[in-house]
């Protein structure tokens, strides 16, 4: 029997649906997000909480014409589905399958991409000035999650909105939780909210009056307005709801899993002419009891047995992440300077187990890179030594407070740096492509890539000794252990290592690059092309008389990091060379291209950017002028 799911090839198909088919229909779109997800991997707790929230929106507006802008976009599954990529939906997040997250580029029903965190509401109040200006009737919708509000970006575009006064709708998706619980004054609201004793009443009295609405015309809107008005009256002269203090006409809480009465909300708004906020309560996994019972393990989740929510097993050795989590555990047990903040990333960023041990010196923040980073240099300046664990692509968010609040002032605050390099399925928004490229040039910052997990610590040893900024940036995984790093206690800053000696050309590599430019020594090696490989360990300071006095000697080098080509650690190389006056040297960058790196496995990527063992050998065979199996002549 065929399913109405697949009768829905774009949301106008949604408007000849009965109730009960719409319940039916959010049944089976959380049926196969489900499926899906439990074979690639995704952010499932997310999406399924949102199904019935996203069938009510494209029920009651008309994509592409009217703008749904969803924040962060990892919700954003069933809405996939309803708008034309059904059929394709079981390439989620695969190599050139559909993207996890919207995308322009993918469906004119993306109207923004996303990926980060706080942006929805911003975009969309560009979007609905830009109707104002050209004078024309589109709905703009943005939704964002408790979580997300939070974000600073998030509430200065409430403030810019309030001011302009422009129509447009803000649905605040509140499932309690953004990936770890939230935290902060705005949670402590909300969760007022969530609790309010007349929470059924407010919401039976909106379905019961917006039920109850004369046809058209000014009567509707007066009405409508009355309703809203009055259901947030009751509301706020409760809690004090600081939403309409900022220029919102608020509704809410209501039920965000009951499509006929958002529906009917959304209707009633539709005829304001003014910023709406629309509260509804989801439940974070709804209809996968897996995901209701665990939803921080099952926001982004690897594949799983759907039967008993497992998770497959990975064969992989100890991951970067869980290195850095137990290095800083023994290293805060020795000094109480010790401070762990993240911004709203506990589990994925390693600092559970930190605020475990030590509460008293573990800091959320929220969704708030920009704080983070901030209050980390007031606390260095106090004396402590804060460690900010992040992943690659949140910390773009802080980069002013990088360089005028801990670097100008040379304070030693750690950064730890997660998911650098390629990290797979997410895709562009996620990859750690760029902080090679915007660390290196900061003054007073040490900018550090360890190879392995032996490293890492090593290097966090020195982080903490240190009286200056660290950053140190690793790979999302795990990595085999050099076989050199048995002891390597004598580390220090700047200090690089020669892992093989040759004459024919030098391997330059930094990071997760360091083990497969070791394999492509071994590739040329069965072609007679005997190289050099360098653990350059530092990408600022480089180890100056190590490069200078191997690029001399071979001169030939390839250089090697999973970063952009432009302004990395290639580009180091090669202005220090510049800078000490080497000439004649033929020179070789691997990195990413000048260009936002796909979705797909990570070995698929590293393979598709030349980033394996093959192609190094490949490209050092070039320079030499001994092509891959055949003897240098």
């Amino acid at each position: 029997m065929t399913r109405l799911i697949e009768k829905i090839h774009n949301p106008c198909d949604l408007k000849s649906l009965t109730g009960e088919q719409l319940k039916k229909l959010a049944e089976e779109i959380r049926e196969t997000i489900i499926k899906v997800v439990s074979k690639t991997g995704g952010h499932l707790a997310s999406s399924l909480g949102a199904v019935d929230l996203t069938i009510a929106l494209h029920a009651v507006y008309e994509s592409p014409k009217d703008k749904i802008i969803w924040d962060v976009g990892h919700q954003s599954y069933a809405h996939k589905m309803l708008t034309g990529r059904y059929e394709r939906f079981g390439t989620l997040r695969q190599y050139e399958g559909i993207c996890g997250f919207p995308r322009r580029d993918e469906s004119l029903h993306d109207a923004f991409g996303t990926g980060h965190s706080s942006t929805s509401i911003s975009a969309a109040l560009g979007f609905a000035k830009a109707r104002d200006l050209r004078g024309t009737d589109e709905e703009i919708v943005a939704v964002i999650g408790d979580g997300a509000l939070s974000g600073g970006q998030a509430l200065e575009a409430m403030n810019n909105a309030g001011q302009l006064g422009s129509k447009l709708v803000v649905i605040l998706n509140d499932n309690e939780m953004s990936i770890s619980p939230n935290v902060g004054a705005l949670a402590m609201h909300l969760s007022k909210l969530r609790a309010l004793p007349l929470y059924r009443k407010v919401e039976d009295r909106a379905k019961s009056v917006v039920e109850n609405l004369p046809v058209g015309g000014k009567a509707l809107s007066r009405t409508a307005e009355g309703i809203l008005h009055g259901v947030t009256r009751l509301i706020g002269s409760q809690t004090g709801v600081i939403f309409e203090e900022m220029g919102f006409t608020y509704l809410g809480p209501i039920d965000g899993h009951d499509i006929a009465l958002i529906m009917e909300i959304l209707r009633a708004v539709k005829t304001m002419d003014e910023p709406v906020m629309v509260h509804v309560i989801t439940t974070k996994g709804k209809g996968y009891q897996h995901a209701e019972n665990d939803s921080r393990t099952f926001h982004g989740t690897p594949p799983f047995e759907i039967t008993n929510g497992e998770v497959e097993p990975s064969s992989a050795g100890q991951t970067f992440t869980s290195a850095f989590a137990d290095a800083l555990v023994d290293l805060a047990e020795k000094d109480e300077r010790i401070v762990g903040i993240t911004a709203a990333m506990p589990d994925g960023t390693g600092l559970t187990e930190f605020s475990e041990r030590f509460p008293g010196r573990f800091f959320d923040v929220g969704i708030a890179e920009p704080h983070a980073v901030t209050f980390a240099a007031g606390l260095a300046a106090s004396g402590f030594k804060p460690v900010v664990a992040v992943y690659s692509t949140f910390l773009q968010r802080a980069y002013d407070q990088i360089v005028h609040d801990v670097c100008l002032q040379n304070l030693p605050v750690i950064f730890c740096i997660d998911r650098a390099g390629l990290v797979g399925e997410d895709g562009p928004t996620h990859h750690g492509s760029f902080d090679l490229s915007y660390l290196r040039h900061v003054p007073n910052l040490v900018v550090a890539a360890p190879s392995d997990v032996i490293e890492l610590r090593a290097m966090l040893d020195l982080a903490v000794e240190h009286t200056g900024p660290v950053a140190i940036r690793y790979p999302r995984g795990s990595s085999p252990i050099l076989p050199t790093h048995s002891d390597i206690s004598g580390l220090s800053i700047g200090m690089s290592e020669l892992l093989a000696d040759g004459d024919d050309v030098c391997i330059l590599a930094v990071g997760s690059m360091v083990h497969p430019s070791l394999r492509a020594c071994e590739i040329l090696a069965e072609s007679g092309v005997f190289a050099a490989v360098i653990n350059a360990r530092f990408v600022k300071p480089l180890d100056s008389e190590a490069i200078v006095g191997v690029a001399r000697k071979c001169r030939r080098l390839v250089l090697v990091e999973e970063n952009s080509i432009h302004g990395g650690f290639g580009s180091a190389v090669m202005e220090l060379l510049a800078e000490v006056g080497v000439t004649g040297i033929e020179v070789r960058q691997i990195g990413l291209p000048d260009e936002f790196a796909v979705h797909g496995k990570i070995s698929v990527l590293r393979e598709l950017y030349g980033l394996d063992a093959e192609h190094i050998a490949a490209v050092a065979a070039e320079l030499v002028g001994a092509p891959i199996g055949e003897p240098i002549s």
